[in-house]
Parts: C-alpha cells; structure tokens; sequence
C-alpha cells in the first residue's frame, strides 16, 4: 500500500504532556515514527518527528488532527512532505563518519562559533546536533570561575584531517578559544584511565624550581627547567645538572612544600568526578615522588610514577635512585598500565605541559596538552588553556549536571 512520509516540526511553550498528546495522535492512524528529535532553550521547545503514513485519508485526517491537537495546547505545528529518494539519501548518511568538535572557554561568544561552524560547512560536513556541556549563566551574579563549553556533533567525510584541525588551532589562536577535534567512535565514549603530568598540570607550580629558590639556585635551575620543558635540552640532562644543584637542601624543607602544594583550579572537581564514574587515575611525573604520593593521598589518585630522591641523613645528596623518569619512561608508563588495568590503549587519556609530556600525549587515546608551552600544543592532539584541569571533562561530554561540583 502507498505511503507518505511527513516532517512534523512542532514550536513553542514548553509544557507537561506535548509529546505524548502528539504521538497520541499519530498512534490512532497507526503511524510509524522513522525520527525524533528534541530540544528546549529557556522553556521554548522545538520538536521534530519524521513519520510515514497510509497515503489518501489516513494522511489527511492525521495532518488535520495534529493542527487540532497543536492548536489546543497552544503551540505550532508546520508539516513538510519529505520525497522517498530524499529520505533514502538521508538514511545513506548513517554509515559516514562521525566526529566531536567541543568549544571551551572563559565565555562563548557567537564570533567564535560563526567560524568554528564555517569550517565545518566548508568541508561539506553536516551538524547532527549541538549540546551545552556548561550550566545555565546568570547575569546578575558574578561567577567566580566562568567556563562555557559546548558540543557540535558532526558527519560526514574528511579527506585532510591535519588541514581541518589546523583552521581549528588557528582560530583557536585568533579568539582565544579552545576547540577541540576527536573522532566519534566507542573508545571516545568508554575511556577509563587518567594520566597526569604533576608540576604545571595538576598542581601551579615547578616543585623543583621551588625547592632551588630555598637552596639559593633559583635562577641556575629556573632556565635549565625552561630549556628542558621547551625541548631544548635532552630532559635526563637538564634532571642531573638540578638534582647536582639541591646537594644539601634539608628534609624539612621538602615537607613544607608539600603540604603548600597549590593545587590546579579544577582538579580536585576532575578526579572526583572521575573516581565516581570508576575512572582510574595515575601521575607520571619527570619531578619527585615525594610530593607525587603527597598528592596521591590528597586527591585519591590511583598510582605515582616519579623520580626518587636520595637523602642520606635528613638532607638531600643531588643525586636520585633509580632510572629517571624522562618523556619516553611516561610513555612506557601508561602502556603498561593500560595492560595492567586491561584496556585498550585507545581507552586512555593522557594531560600534560612540556615536552617531555609529548610521547604521551600522542601514544594516549586522548592527548590533551593543559595550560602548554606553544610547541606542546601545536603537537598535542587536543589543549586546554582558557580554563581549569575540569575542562577534561567536558571534552569527555560530560555535562556539568553529571560532574561534582567544587
């Protein structure tokens, strides 16, 4: 038997009850529901439902009774006459890639989405749907630490992935937006390991920088922790001229600055939020493990891997114990723990500064370079740098009514 195939899109006050009353209707005239869709902004709702029909009077009767319907519950209705060969072109479309582009910043302004939106259209992609991650902004109360993110979920081909995130990184650069690119596949949705660089990630400071400055060879160390983050010099060498530096530093020292370590804005909200939702989590650090297990314990992380001081007699020697945890070891570190925890590498998500956080960064399912040094984010797969460590989350879709709030 004939059929027709209907757009119904429905505007309005939202109220109780619209959705229902509505496929109420289409149920009476034994419709079949091919889509639905539905979103509401300040209590205005939009609503599509894509159905097909028993052509001739059925299809008449239920396009009167939906105007009818529309009419008593006081919103619009608009109905569109979809042609086969249009749905089946439509229904073609399901097997093409699909992709997430998550917007992150202090605040979202409609320039910085216009651009982010055009180079999707100029790559022929399509919008599927877009999502605010962030909750609702008051205007009237000042909020003390503003984030906005939002989420465009996208299909389509891409040819050139390197030339589509470049025009991202570039606008990122120009309006002060972070956007970040990932493909939509399972791995994306079911990670369950965290691995965080310490100094300069989940906590506002270079504990080895700090401890120089109470040894009295602040600056000597300062440059040669800044070449090394930069990737200037080889990080095993830049480690053994400042460990040689602290020779004589006291104990007492180390536990001071460890119990003032200022934790990173938006960490403490990350990791609870990740211990809830059964995420493992780790530090792989090139500083001391002496304050790594001190975080450990502060945050609830699941594992340390770090650099062991030597101390002899309440004092440090400047020498350490063990192999030095440089770039590669990190590397190594969250490949064997993906295996331990038995997941795929793909499941993984790795964030950090330098560059000794680069391999990885680029070996982690998801490689996000926070708050970096230029040369990190130009080779990270993703940056963070307008807002706190949480940011993480949001890249994960997460919307805040699913994350602990701090």
């Amino acid at each position: 038997m004939a059929s027709e195939i209907f757009l119904l899109n429905i505007s309005g006050q939202d109220k109780p009850g619209l959705t229902s009353s509505l496929t109420a209707v289409l149920s009476e005239y034994d419709a079949k529901i091919l889509d639905i869709g539905q979103a509401n902004i300040h209590d205005t709702l939009s609503l599509g439902i894509l159905f097909q029909i028993e052509s001739g009077k059925k299809s008449a009767a239920v396009l009167k009774d939906l105007l009818f319907k529309s009419y008593e519950l006081g919103i619009k209705a608009k109905f569109k006459p979809i042609p086969l060969t249009d749905y089946e072109n439509w229904v073609a479309l399901q097997g093409k890639d699909r992709y997430i582009v998550t917007l992150l910043g202090e605040k979202l302004s409609a320039k910085q989405i216009s651009e982010v939106t055009k180079v999707i259209s100029e790559k022929g992609l399509n919008i599927d749907a877009i999502k605010r991650l962030t909750g609702r902004v008051s205007l009237v109360k000042q909020d003390s630490y503003p984030k906005a993110s939002i989420q465009l979920s996208i299909r389509g081909a891409i040819h050139n992935k390197a030339e589509f995130t470049e025009k991202f990184m570039q606008i990122s650069r120009e309006l002060d937006v972070d956007i970040a690119f990932q493909e939509d596949t399972i791995f994306r949705r079911n990670k369950r390991l965290v691995c965080f660089d310490m100094d300069s990630t989940l906590i506002q400071t270079e504990v080895i920088d700090e401890l120089a400055e109470l040894a009295g060879v602040g600056e000597q160390v300062r440059k040669i922790t800044e070449s090394a983050m930069q990737g200037e010099i080889d990080f095993k060498e830049s480690f053994t001229e400042r460990m040689k530096l602290l020779k004589g530093l006291s104990e007492s020292v180390l536990e001071d600055v460890a119990i003032n370590l200022p934790i990173t804005k938006g960490a403490r909200r990350l990791i609870d939020t990740l211990k809830k939702y059964g995420f493992k989590t780790a530090i792989l650090s090139g500083g001391f493990t002496y304050f790594g297990r001190h975080l450990q314990k502060e945050l609830g992380i699941d594992y340390v891997f770090a650099n062991e001081l030597e101390i002899k007699d309440g004092f440090l020697t400047g020498n350490y114990i063990g192999e030095i945890v440089d770039g590669n070891k990190k590397a190594e570190y969250l490949q064997e723990l993906a295996i331990k925890e038995g997941i795929d590498i793909s499941q993984t998500i790795a964030v950090g500064d330098g560059a000794n956080d680069l391999p990885m960064l680029n070996l982690a399912g998801l490689g996000i370079a926070f708050h970096a040094k230029p040369m990190v984010k130009d080779n990270a797969q993703s940056a963070i740098s307008s807002i706190g460590l949480d940011g993480v989350l949001y890249l994960l879709g997460y919307h805040d009514k699913h994350i602990d709030l701090h």
